[in-house]
């Protein structure tokens, strides 16, 4: 898919702000959940999946570092400053990354649900009018599909696997699922983006997400949705988090914070 070459100097002040936070929240939700993820290592069920997991959680991190990227062009900021001397109050990440690791059905069904929304958004990005952004939808996108590949294979692994695996991927459906539906809720000036072509609607992308998600949850793999349609948890916006997310971040952050002016040598 070729997109149109627009450039940042073509950006009026309000598009390029509107767009430096939709970037940041790209980012936050992939710098979260690569941590999240990256809590696995040496404790997966199988070394096979130990190491499949770390690869997934770097190359979140890697896509976060091409959205933080692309925030430098518009505004000169620093990608590790931002990842690691921002707090709780100033990340803009989605509710559903925050959430505790859980056991591994947990971890695999949260990766699914996210995945989908990722490979969909990134997909009808590389359309974006803002050349760029389009370039980098179309590199993430690839290993994005792989993601969701992996993860759809394990939600179906543990949903007909045995009575306990069953369980266990229905009840993190149940906690994970009010979360859901904040993904595709709108930065509060996204809509003049998506008008001017820069990001995809993301009501088409729920549309396209609902059709790969909730037939292989309830079609292929037999899980029950909650009663809860997905639509909880959504009225707060992406500043208001949950009480997760200051302690993931102190972790996360404990060594930078430590050692302000180290450098890599």
């Amino acid at each position: 898919m070729t997109a149109p070459q627009t450039h940042a100097p073509t950006l009026t002040p309000e598009l390029r702000a509107a767009l430096i936070q939709k970037l940041t929240a790209l980012a936050d939700d992939e710098i979260v959940l690569a941590h999240r993820d990256s809590e696995w290592t040496g404790h997966a069920p199988i070394l096979e999946e130990d190491i499949a997991l770390a690869n997934i959680a770097q190359d979140e991190l890697g896509h976060a570092t091409l959205f933080l990227e692309l925030r430098r062009e518009l505004d000169g900021s620093d990608a590790d400053r931002l990842a690691f001397f921002r707090d709780a109050p100033d990340y803009r990440c989605a509710r559903l990354v925050e959430l505790p690791r859980g056991d591994w059905a947990l971890t695999m069904l949260r990766q699914f649900l996210f995945d989908a929304y990722e490979a969909l958004w990134l997909d009808a990005a590389q359309a974006s009018t803002y050349a760029p952004l389009a370039q980098v939808a179309a590199k993430a996108v690839r290993e994005e599909k792989f993601h969701l590949q992996h993860s759809a294979l394990w939600v179906e692994r543990l949903a007909l696997g045995t009575e306990e695996s069953r369980r266990r991927i229905q009840n993190a459906l149940v906690t994970l699922w009010p979360h859901v539906a904040q993904l595709f809720v709108p930065l509060p000036e996204e809509a003049a983006l998506v008008s001017a072509g820069l990001v995809p609607d993301l009501g088409a992308v729920r549309a396209r997400w609902d059709g790969v998600v909730l037939r292989h949850l309830t079609d292929k793999c037999g899980l029950t949705l909650p009663e809860m349609p997905g639509e909880g948890d959504t009225t707060a916006g992406r500043e208001v988090h949950t009480a997760h997310l200051p302690a993931l971040l102190a972790e996360m952050q404990a060594v930078a914070r430590a050692h302000p002016t180290a450098e890599v040598w």
